[in-house]
């Protein structure tokens, strides 16, 4: 076998190794494993719920308001993810790089108010 293959066949020997390892720990340490008995409690089988007893179904619908809130928090939370670069940076990109962040900010602001004019903001 030639010797280019080497570091290809190590690096699959690792991706494989790496989630069948973490699946048999998981199968070892669960209760009801190897080395712990299941409970056979079924207060311990119900879902917790901060220390109060469950009020109906753990699996209900939650309103759509959730996922719009959720939605605008990835689409805002990107907005920091592209400000800590650029604040980093900013001595080295000058006037150029602000008025582009301006820029960027500026659709963002829009994008805000928008939303904010739509009442998904307003949760009464």
């Amino acid at each position: 076998m030639p010797k280019e293959y080497i570091p290809i066949l190590l690096f699959l020997l690792v991706a494989i190794s790496v989630p069948v390892l973490g699946l048999l720990a998981g199968k070892v340490i669960r209760p009801g494993g190897f080395f712990f008995r299941a409970s056979r409690n079924p207060a311990k089988l119900t879902p917790y719920e901060c220390g109060v007893d469950t009020e109906g179904n753990a699996r209900d619908r939650y309103g759509v308001r959730f996922y719009i809130i959720s939605i605008l928090f990835v689409v805002f939370d990107v907005e920091t993810v592209f400000l800590f670069p650029w604040a980093i940076i900013y001595n080295k990109l000058a006037l150029f790089g602000l008025i582009e962040m301006l820029i960027f900010l500026g659709f963002l602001i829009i994008g805000y108010i928008y939303v904010w004019q739509k009442g998904a903001l307003e949760w009464v």
